[in-house]
């Protein structure tokens, strides 16, 4: 965009410098009437309007939505010959008149090559490769002809003409180096020195629109880093930023001047090919690109000492003229990555019906999610949570959503997307107040729970209002003796921010009597450190790990030693997803706590509930 601008600034220059050329030039005929040099003033006059014409054509034609790079770069580098021409044409009109003596016409043609030697510096400041050859080109003819006077005033004049010169281009030198560092700073990363988002977006705009109208094609790739939230943990963000400009580096290397780069923000990177007349062909090395790039991002880094081995996951979507708008181009591209790093990561996936079906079904449910609480379509069920005895006591709080179009969505499909929008701040508020409620109602009726978990999502956790919001359910719905009850589950993705940021909101949860639970332990980013740093009461083991029982000895593993760090901690297990007799006599075996899954009972409503556990 830099260059672009560049470009878009020399565009808007051309007609100013049409009136610049055109109307002064009709007083040079009438000056060569007046010294009997009106033809050859005529001759020039024709040449500056053929050149005009051209320059105008040059004006019309540019049309950045319209023209690929090699159609910019051959606009270009006529635009830069046209700037020459016109320039050189004023030179020639003063060679002409410096002779004219007699009638004093060499002091208009010595203020004229003066002013357009200011008019140069000003209108080309934008392109060094244009303003210091034509200030060359117009001043050094005065240069020379102060000094061929012969006069001591002469080379006088000559010098300060030499010094008039240094003071222009040191002026546009300085005032372009200002622009072009303005430009770098607006559309590059910090970090990576990489174009970032605000250049991508609107570089994508403009590819889109030239896309419909040439009918060519071009793909792009959205990449993540895998695990790279691992490495900040462990190594530091020191190196984790190293580790970004190292990956940073091999792409542009890799790219070099075919491809458009840019970091999107964290590990997030993006790549734009050139544009291609066949679709066949734009495919075809699209599919060799991306499985060497893929390749490369998989050899070794060496930061700060530290041999590091990553991998990414690769999100590649078509640009055709089909195209609509760049934001549902880029959440195609993200439903590809996405789909990518589900399937194990380290791996690419294209765009296509399949996912264009998903995405399709997404927007679906992200426009009928903005309408779900208002039209009272989410209700909430009940998952009871049993003893080493079989006995009920408590419940994990699920939402359901029941949609007139599109029927029963299930909470992996809404949940994330409500979490992507911010919805999730709205609905967790809701699934809170109506969770609160329903825990008081039962301790009324008598139905007594050891303890009611609600699942919290990461986003409503940060949440500017989510601590006093809490407070205010809390002091509407809930007595001291059914606070006490409440559990809060967590997931580990809660760690990708600050420790202590997390140990505070916790601490002050823990000052309202609510407990805290780690949700789907041990399948993110839990560690030893983690457990002893954070006020929690409870580990939940994943329901992955349970239902390989007896099919994979490192899943039992895994369960036994999460149930050694909780004896060690203090804290209660609860295994999820439950479903056999020979998991449940596993679990009760090695000392697991609470146990839920379709062994014991099925999810379900308020009234089924009830009847259950009295």
């Amino acid at each position: 965009m830099n260059q672009q601008k560049s470009y878009v600034f020399l565009q808007k220059q051309i007609l100013l410098l049409l009136i610049l050329s055109l109307v002064p030039g009709l007083a040079y005929i009438g000056l060569g009437w007046m010294s009997g040099v009106v033809m050859p003033a005529l001759v020039w006059y024709s040449l500056n309007v053929l050149v005009s014409l051209w320059g105008w054509q040059l004006y019309k034609r540019y049309q950045l939505e319209q023209m690929d790079r090699a159609e910019i770069k051959s606009w270009y580098q006529k635009l830069t010959i046209f700037y020459y021409i016109i320039f050189g044409l004023w030179t020639v009109i003063f060679l002409l008149y410096a002779g004219e003596v007699e009638s004093k016409l060499h002091y208009i043609a010595i203020f004229t090559q003066l002013g357009a030697s200011v008019v140069a510096s000003a209108l080309l400041i934008s392109e060094r490769k244009l303003f210091i050859p034509v200030l060359w080109i117009l001043m050094l003819p005065l240069i020379v002809y102060f000094a061929l006077i012969g006069e001591w005033y002469g080379y006088i004049l000559s010098l300060f003409s030499m010094i008039y010169l240094g003071v222009l281009l040191y002026a546009s030198n300085n005032s372009n180096k200002m622009m072009q560092k303005n430009y770098y700073y607006a559309q590059h990363d910090a970090l990576t020195n990489l174009y970032n988002r605000r250049y991508f977006s609107d570089f994508m705009d403009q590819l889109i629109k030239r896309i419909k109208v040439s009918k060519k094609y071009a793909y792009i790739l959205l990449i993540d880093l895998d695990h790279f939230k691992t490495i900040n943990d462990s190594l530091g963000h020191d190196v984790g930023d190293k580790l970004l400009q190292a990956v940073a580096k091999r792409i542009g290397n890799f790219c070099k001047e075919t491809h458009t780069v840019a970091r999107l923000g964290g590990d997030e990177f993006v790549i734009v090919s050139p544009e291609y007349k066949n679709e066949m062909l734009c495919m075809e090395i699209r599919e060799s690109f991306t499985e060497k790039l893929l390749a490369i991002l998989k050899e070794p880094y060496v930061i700060d000492k530290h041999h590091l081995y990553i991998s990414a996951s690769i999100g590649v979507n078509k640009l055709t003229s089909a195209s609509e708008d760049a934001s549902q181009f880029m959440k195609e591209a993200d439903i590809a990555m996405y789909e990518a790093k589900s399937n194990g990561r380290d791996g690419i996936i294209l765009f296509n019906k399949g996912l264009a079906t998903r995405a399709e079904r997404y927007l679906e449910i992200e426009r009928n999610l903005y309408f779900a609480l208002e039209h009272e379509e989410i209700k909430l069920h009940y998952q009871p949570q049993f003893d080493r005895e079989e006995r009920i006591i408590g419940c994990e709080v699920l939402v359901r959503w029941e949609n007139s179009e599109l029927g029963s969505v299930t909470p992996i499909e809404f949940i994330v997307i409500a979490e992507k929008t911010g919805l999730i701040i709205e609905l967790g508020n809701y699934i809170l107040e109506e969770a609160f409620k329903t825990l008081q109602d039962w301790d009324d009726k008598g139905i007594v729970l050891e303890q009611f978990s609600i699942n919290i999502s990461v986003r409503q956790f940060f949440h500017s209002s989510f601590l006093a919001d809490v407070e205010h359910l809390c002091e509407k719905y809930l007595n001291k003796n059914t606070r006490k009850k409440i559990i809060f589950e967590v997931t580990e993705t809660l760690l990708i921010e600050d420790i202590g940021k997390i140990v505070a909101i916790m601490e002050k949860l823990k000052y309202l009597g609510i407990s805290l639970s780690m949700d789907d332990f041990g399948t993110g980013y839990s560690s030893l450190g983690y457990l002893r740093e954070m006020p929690i009461d409870e580990l939940k083991i994943d329901r992955s790990f349970v239902g390989h029982l007896g099919k994979e000895a490192s899943d039992e593993l895994m369960i036994t030693t999460i149930l050694s760090m909780a004896k060690i901690f203090d804290l209660k297990v609860v295994a999820e997803g439950v479903e056999t007799e020979e998991q449940f006599n596993f679990l009760v075996e090695n000392g697991c706590d609470i146990f839920q899954g379709f062994y014991f009972s099925k999810v379900l409503t308020k009234e089924a509930f009830e009847k259950k556990v009295s």
